[in-house]
C-alpha cells in the first residue's frame, strides 16, 4: 500500500478465507463511557484501538480518570468516578465520542471545553446541545452555532421530559440515555425528527443493562431512572460486525467463502442484518462454532432493501450492486448524508465515475447493473468509502482507492487483512 493510493488487484477467482476482525467501535466507546460512570474498576477486553477510540481514551485521561491500557492484550482497565471540574478535551473525528462526552460533561459539575477535528466540526451537534440547554446546561459556542467546538458549564441536569430531534443521528439519543442516570429526576426522551437507526439504540439499552441500569422503551418514550448507578464489570467487546461485512461481501462478489471468527448471529450489532441481505442476493449464511461463514452463489441478485438498521453497509451494498443481475434499491438511509461524508452523494459520485448508472431518491439510492470502468475512488476522508469500494476492484480492473489511511478511524489493518484475500 502506498501512502496516498491503494491499487486494488483483480481477484476473478473465488476467495476462500478465515480471518479475525478487530473489536466493535460502537461497543468499545459505549463500554468506555459506562465504565467511567460505574462504581469500581472495570476491565474491558477485546477493545478496538483505532483513531476514534484513541481519541476517546485521550479525553478520559484529560478528564483525570485512572486507567491502565494494554494495546497488545486489547484491554483497558478503568476506575469509575467523577471527572475533573475543569478540563479541555479534543474528540478528534469521533462522532460517538463527541456526542457521548458532550452529554456526559453537561451533566457533571464543572467547566469543559470540547474541541474536535475539522471534519467533526462540520457534523451536526445542535439537536443534542439544544436538549442539554433545555435540561439546564450552559453552552457557549466557540465557532459556528450548532457545532463543535463549545464550552459547557455543566451541572446536575434537571431531567424530566424532552423531545429530541434525532433524525440526523441515533448517537444523540444514545448519549442522553447513557448519561440520564446523572440527572436529578427521571429522564424521559420523546423521539422526534424522523426515523433513526434503532439498532444502535438497541446496543445502548443492552449495554446499559449489562452495566446494571434498565432504561425502558414503552413504544412512545424512553425513560431512564434517576439515582441509579452503573456497576463495574469484566466486559468482553464483540468483534466489529461492520468490519466483518466487507469480507462477507467479498465472498458474495467472487462466489467464494469467508468465515469471520467469533462473529455470531446473536450479535447485538445492527449490521448483522446485512447477512440477511446477502442471503436474499443468493448467498448462503451458516453459523459454525468458530463464527459465521458466508458462501457466495453463482450470480448476485438485485434486491430492494430497507437498510435503516444497517445503514453503515449502504456503501458496501452499492459497491457490489453493479455486479447483480438486476437493479438494487437501497431505502431509508437519508441520515447518512450527515456522517463522516455525505455518503449518499459520495457513493453516487464514485459509481457514476465508473460509468455505473445510479439514481438518488429521497432517502436512498438505486444502483443498476454494469461493468465498472477503471477509476480513482475519492474517499472524502471517510473510512467506509475506502473499505466498501475496495470490493468493487475485486471484480473490476483499474480501481484505486485514494487516501487509504483514512481507514485508521475504525480499522487500522483493513488493507493488510484485505491482502490476505489473495
Amino acid at each position: 500500500m502506498t501512502k496516498h493510493v491503494y491499487p486494488v488487484k483483480l481477484r476473478p477467482n473465488p476467495v476462500n478465507a478465515a480471518l479475525e476482525v478487530p473489536g466493535s467501535k460502537s461497543v468499545t466507546n459505549r463500554a468506555l463511557l459506562l465504565a467511567a460512570m460505574a462504581r469500581g474498576t472495570s476491565v474491558l477486553r477485546g477493545v478496538l484501538f483505532s483513531g476514534d477510540t484513541r481519541s476517546f481514551l485521550d479525553c478520559l485521561q484529560a478528564l483525570g480518570f485512572e486507567m491502565s491500557v494494554n494495546e497488545a492484550a486489547k484491554t483497558v482497565a478503568i476506575t469509575g468516578g467523577a471527572p475533573k471540574a475543569d478540563a479541555s478535551v479534543n474528540v478528534g473525528s469521533a462522532g460517538t465520542g463527541a456526542r457521548f462526552l458532550t452529554a456526559y460533561l453537561a451533566a457533571c459539575e464543572g467547566e469543559y471545553r470540547i474541541g474536535a477535528s475539522e471534519q467533526m466540526q462540520k457534523r451536526p451537534m445542535k439537536p443534542l446541545l439544544d436538549a442539554l440547554v433545555q435540561l439546564g446546561c450552559s453552552v457557549t459556542y466557540l465557532g459556528k452555532e450548532g457545532f463543535l467546538p463549545v464550552t459547557l458549564r455543566g451541572a446536575r441536569l434537571r431531567g424530566g421530559e424532552i423531545t429530541l430531534d434525532a433524525g440526523m443521528s441515533s448517537q444523540f439519543t444514545s448519549a442522553l440515555l447513557m448519561t440520564g442516570i446523572l440527572h436529578r429526576n427521571d429522564l424521559v426522551i420523546r423521539p422526534g425528527g424522523g426515523e433513526i437507526a434503532k439498532s444502535y439504540i438497541g446496543i445502548t439499552l443492552t449495554m446499559m443493562a449489562q452495566f446494571g441500569v434498565e432504561a425502558v422503551w414503552d413504544g412512545g418514550v424512553y425513560t431512564v431512572p434517576a439515582g441509579e448507578g452503573y456497576t463495574a464489570r469484566d466486559y468482553a467487546v464483540e468483534p466489529d460486525v461492520s468490519g466483518a461485512c466487507y469480507f462477507y461481501a467479498a465472498a458474495a462478489l467472487t462466489g467464494g467463502s469467508v468465515l469471520v471468527k467469533n462473529v455470531f448471529l446473536s450479535s447485538m450489532q445492527g449490521d448483522i442484518q446485512f447477512l440477511g441481505i446477502l442471503e436474499r442476493m443468493g448467498c448462503k449464511v451458516a453459523e459454525t462454532p468458530e463464527g459465521v461463514r458466508v458462501t457466495g452463489g453463482a450470480q448476485l441478485a438485485g434486491i430492494d432493501a430497507d437498510m435503516n438498521d444497517c445503514s453503515d453497509q449502504t456503501m458496501t451494498l452499492a459497491a457490489i450492486a453493479p455486479f447483480a443481475s438486476s437493479p438494487t434499491v437501497i431505502r431509508n438511509v437519508g441520515h447518512i448524508r450527515h456522517q463522516e461524508s455525505d455518503r449518499l452523494s459520495a457513493t453516487l459520485t464514485e459509481l457514476r465515475k465508473m460509468g455505473i448508472r445510479c439514481d438518488e431518491t429521497d432517502n436512498g439510492l438505486v444502483v443498476y447493473p454494469g461493468n465498472p470502468k477503471p477509476s480513482l475512488v475519492e474517499t472524502y476522508d471517510d473510512h467506509r468509502m475506502a473499505m466498501a469500494f475496495s470490493l468493487t476492484g475485486l471484480r473490476a480492473g483499474g480501481i484505486q482507492i485514494a487516501n487509504p489511511s483514512c481507514v485508521s478511524k475504525t480499522f487500522e489493518n483493513y488493507f493488510g487483512l484485505f491482502e490476505t484475500l489473495y
